[in-house]
């Protein structure tokens, strides 16, 4: 049984975790609204004067138009293919299969230098064989390396937990493969497909080491940030921009949390449930 002083120790850890983690953006929020042009602690008023300036500017409005369209082509490219593979390595078994599962979730898990690095040489021998030049689509190709993870993930975790006995079902009373799809499949995974979008269109959106390998002469916006925050006289438009990419990251990850999560057991039924869940373990794994 948990102590009260277990309990304490937990939460005092957790926010202590919390504060390591947020405490460094609150410091970026703040000086957003700082009324003073070089920042200063305590703030020595708050304005809305520095995000006005910033809109204005025709370069980070640029920049930050730049990040949208890099992040929509992105995430499209990435419900495309990571949910064709997450069907296909769900649904068939065949060799080599775990094998490219782990080849999927490998350019997550490489250090973005190493994975920007080989699209930069990769797009460079393209040029010279194809004409391939540094651009915009450069820039969403190389986020859809890591995109595709994000939505391979969530779309074959639903598939996961879904029974086959509806797709069975289906066909039985005829209906042909797209039929089947759209009446059924779709919208049992479209929840995940809409959590995997919304998770691979916030990654995109503030990515910059790959981008910075991959952009050319092209400016999104984190590499605006990069390249301006050392000049005294950007810094508090620096402040103003990094605060708006951390809320339009937020957003979708918020999102995208709400459309995964599980609905909470009736109470009483936790025991049950759990129960239910370990049977449906040992029947997937004894039918596998």
């Amino acid at each position: 049984m948990e102590t009260r002083g277990t309990r304490l120790v937990v939460k005092a850890g957790a926010f202590l975790a919390l504060a390591f983690l947020y405490f460094p953006l609150v410091i970026v929020v703040v000086y957003a609204f700082d009324k003073a042009a070089i920042s200063t602690w305590p703030p020595s008023g708050f304005t809305l004067h520095w995000f006005v300036v910033t809109w204005h500017d025709p370069d980070v409005r640029s920049a930050f138009f730049m990040s949208l369209k890099a992040a929509a082509g992105a995430t499209t490219i990435a419900l495309v293919l990571g949910t064709t593979v997450s069907f296909a390595l769900h649904r068939f078994r065949f060799f080599g299969r775990q094998a490219i599962s782990f080849v999927l979730i490998l350019p997550i898990a490489l250090p973005g230098i190493i994975t920007g690095l080989a699209l930069n040489s990769a797009i460079s021998t393209g040029n010279r064989l194809f004409g391939l030049s540094f651009s915009l689509l450069t820039i969403i190709i190389g986020h859809a390396t890591f995109c595709i993870v994000v939505v391979f993930n969530n779309v074959v975790a639903r598939l996961r937990r879904t029974s086959t006995n509806l797709i069975d079902a289906s066909s039985d009373l005829g209906a042909h493969g797209w039929q089947t799809f759209r009446y059924v499949t779709l919208p049992l995974i479209s929840t995940a497909l809409v959590a995997g979008g919304l998770l691979a269109f916030a990654l995109s959106f503030d990515e910059i080491i790959v981008t910075t390998f991959t952009a050319g002469s092209e400016i999104t916006l984190p590499i605006w940030i990069f390249t301006h925050i050392g000049r005294g006289r950007s810094l508090p438009q620096v402040n103003v921009v990094a605060t708006v990419v951390i809320f339009l990251s937020l957003i979708p990850v918020y999102f995208a949390q709400r459309l995964t999560r599980e609905p909470a057991p009736p109470r009483g039924q936790e025991e049950q449930v759990a129960e239910d869940k370990e049977f449906e373990t040992a029947f997937e794994g004894a039918a596998g």
